[in-house]
Formats: structure tokens, sequence, C-alpha cells
């Protein structure tokens, strides 16, 4: 066993369809924490009868657009990701959120947001944290007006920034470089 975090699989597809990739993962997981329902199962059931279908969130009203079609790999590796590792996700997050907020306080589709943005910034060394961070926090325009995507845009910054520190220095220790 080894201390490197286990990458997930590399996106594929255009930039919209990561974008609802990762929309369709948070509304997933929002389904989840209600039901109950296993993340093979809610996995299942979302792209048998929602993927490709779902209007964009953040369209005005009367000018809704389906999605571009999500990449269903980086769909189903939020998901299971999410779900295998939330534990350490809440922890992740917990050290990032300020003052007197708990994880478990947020709300459940805050929290969704949140546990996907770290699981990615967390996973995919690939895509630079910007691109993260900036897709959860539309995602959070998506369900919120006043304060909560100024608070998912902080705590991912934070969490960018010290994972990806983190993932460079062990970077460095492996090849035995100085930076």
């Amino acid at each position: 066993m080894t201390d490197e975090t286990p990458t997930a699989p590399a996106a594929t597809g255009t930039t919209g369809a990561r974008r609802s990739s990762r929309l369709a993962a948070v509304q997933t997981l929002y389904q989840m924490e209600f039901t109950g329902t296993s993340a093979r199962l809610a996995i299942a059931e979302f792209m048998r009868h929602r993927l490709g279908t779902t209007a964009d969130p953040t369209a005005d009203a009367g000018e809704e657009e389906p999605l571009e079609a999500p990449d269903r790999l980086l769909f189903a590796a939020i998901v299971e990701g999410v779900k295998d590792r939330t534990g350490e996700l809440d922890t992740l997050i917990g050290s990032a959120l300020s003052g007197e907020w708990k994880v478990e306080r947020l709300e459940v589709i805050l929290r969704a947001i949140l546990r996907a943005g770290t699981f990615e910034l967390l996973t995919r060394p690939d895509t630079a944290p910007a691109i993260i961070i900036n897709d959860y926090v539309d995602v959070a325009h998506a369900f919120f007006t006043q304060k909560e995507p100024g608070l998912v845009n902080a705590v991912l910054d934070r969490l960018g920034r010290r994972l990806r520190q983190g993932m460079e220095e062990g970077r460095r220790a492996g090849t035995g470089t100085a930076g």
C-alpha cells in the first residue's frame, strides 16, 4: 500500500460534457443522500432516465436547452469516488471551512457540491484546479442565489492550493528533485 492517492480515470469529451457530468454527479449525490440508494444503482438510474435530458439550470426561464451529453466515465467516477471516500472528503472540507461551519450542518446540495469538487481536486491532477473550482461554483449558482457559491469558491480554492501543493511536494520527493 502506498501513500499516493489514486487518480480518477482521465476525462474524455468536451468541456461541456465534463460540466454536464459534474452537474449530473451532484444531482445524483443529492438523490442518494435522501433515498439511501447505492452508488451503482443511482448511477444506472441516472444514466437510464436522465443523462442527456437535463436542461441547463443556469439558463434563463424559457431559454433552457439540453445540456451537452455528459462524459459517462467522469460522471460515474465522481459519484462512486465520493461515495467511497465520504469520510475523507468531509474531513478535508471541514478543515477548509471557516469559523463555526460544520460539514454536517451544510445543506445537502451544498455538501454534494463540495464533496464532488474536493474529490476531483484530490484525484484529477490532470485538470487545473481553477477549471474544477469554476465548474462547481457554476453548479452552486444553479441552486443558490446568496452566499453559497462564494463559500464553494473559498473552500475549494483553499483545498485546491493545499492538495496541489502536497501533490507537487510528493512528486518532487519521489523524483529526488528540489523545487
